[in-house]
């Protein structure tokens, strides 16, 4: 058993580069000490770094309808920041202020070979891991804002001088603001600060809150791992072994016995869902299970989507409505079923949850024209007024005669 290292045997978060390891030591080493587990400040990691492109290039390139580009801006007087998605043109650069914006460019080591040289010394990593080189051109003070990304990144400075600043702490915050359609972090305390010159590459594992802003017009190219989330292996899977499987294949019931209350999606179904799925069903909890086949088997086949009524009814329109006799109508193209949960039960309406009591996920789903024998109450009132002004349930009043 290994003793853990003394504060002097830590590892260096800064190391200087050479000819023959750019990353100030063997890649072994860097994989075993930092892949994945620390930040390192590599100076000189690119000696005498040849610029393979300027920011006229760059420029050039986020005027291409098939570049993936984007312009980031800062207000810094209201602390807010605007996202614009490309192609652009030279009207939208001629236009920019002086300050606080910055062009990310994707996937530049596709259109450029000058640039996908720069992944040459990154072949001790998996091709297959490698994902692109961003290029991002800065004017001074700008960036993206504080933020973690969820994959594995250097940042090599190539142009100009670019402050860093990192939270190294294993506790750092990770809450996003809501003000910004970027993910940006809402507390950002650095504990680590650097200025990167030309040739200078910092190496951030995934979820290290990080910032970087421009010291005068700068250019950064950040070479991005490939890092799928689990979510998107497993969907990928699923389309994978579903596409192999006979349609023979298919939820089955022999031993289906009356059904004691309509729409119930019951224990039994549950039970032979669980089977049917496998090892699939396994990580979820009988809850989870219920709840996602409740949303899907609702939506099932579902030729059309049920809109939202152009104006809402409030609550005095529904009351005065049932007073006078009205009934409830399910709209033709809404599927119901529910299932119990603890303390009531869950409705589900062509795919969308609405809690609610035993009795009333009941009688909502025993028939498709719906007489209240008395005034709901306000929880039920919640309830109606939800799926009314989803869609779900209309109002109709009886024709006098």
């Amino acid at each position: 058993m290994n003793a853990r290292p003394r504060p002097d045997q830590a590892l260096p978060i800064e190391v200087h580069g050479t000819a023959r390891h750019p990353l100030g030591m063997p890649a072994a080493r860097f994989l075993t000490s930092y892949w994945q587990k620390r930040p390192l400040l590599v100076r000189h990691a690119f000696a005498h770094f040849e610029l393979p492109l300027d920011e006229n290039d760059l420029g050039g390139l986020a005027c291409e309808d098939m570049a993936l580009s984007r312009i980031v801006m800062r207000d810094r007087d209201a602390d807010t920041w605007s996202l614009r998605q490309g192609p652009f043109d030279e009207h939208d650069f001629a236009a920019l202020p002086d300050r606080d914006w910055t062009l990310l460019v994707q996937d530049v080591d596709k259109w450029d070979p000058d640039v996908a040289r720069l992944l040459d010394p990154f072949r001790f990593l998996p091709s297959w891991r490698v994902d692109d080189i961003m290029v991002s051109h800065a004017e001074d003070g700008g960036g993206v804002g504080p933020h973690a990304d969820q994959y594995d990144v250097f940042l090599l400075q190539g142009k100009g001088r670019r402050h860093w600043s990192i939270d190294i702490r294993p506790d750092a915050p990770q809450t996003l603001r809501e003000d910004s359609e970027l993910k940006l972090l809402r507390d950002f305390e650095p504990t680590h600060q650097w200025t990167l010159e030309p040739g200078d590459m910092l190496y951030l594992p995934p979820g290290i809150p990080h910032d970087g802003v421009a010291v005068g017009p700068c250019l950064t190219f950040s070479i991005g791992m490939r890092a799928p989330s689990q979510a998107e292996l497993l969907l990928d899977l699923a389309e994978h072994i579903a596409a192999a499987l006979p349609e023979a294949y298919r939820y089955a019931d022999p031993d289906l016995r009356p059904a004691p209350a309509p729409g119930e999606i019951d224990e039994a179904a549950l039970n032979r869902l669980a089977k049917r799925l496998g090892h699939f069903a396994q990580p979820l909890s009988r809850d989870e299970l219920a709840s996602w086949f409740g949303s899907f088997i609702t939506r099932y086949r579902m030729a059309q989507q049920v809109a939202p009524p152009a104006r809402r009814k409030s609550r005095k329109q529904l009351l005065q409505a049932l007073a006078t006799g009205a009934t409830l109508m399910r709209h033709p193209w809404s599927r119901f079923a529910w299932t119990r949960r603890r303390g009531g039960a869950t409705l589900f309406a062509s795919g969308q949850p609405y809690a609610c009591t035993l009795s009333m996920a009941r009688w909502l789903c025993s028939d498709r024209t719906l007489h209240l024998p008395k005034p709901p109450d306000e929880s039920a009132q919640d309830v109606l007024l939800a799926l009314i002004n989803d869609g779900h349930l209309a109002l109709k009043r009886e024709r006098k005669r």
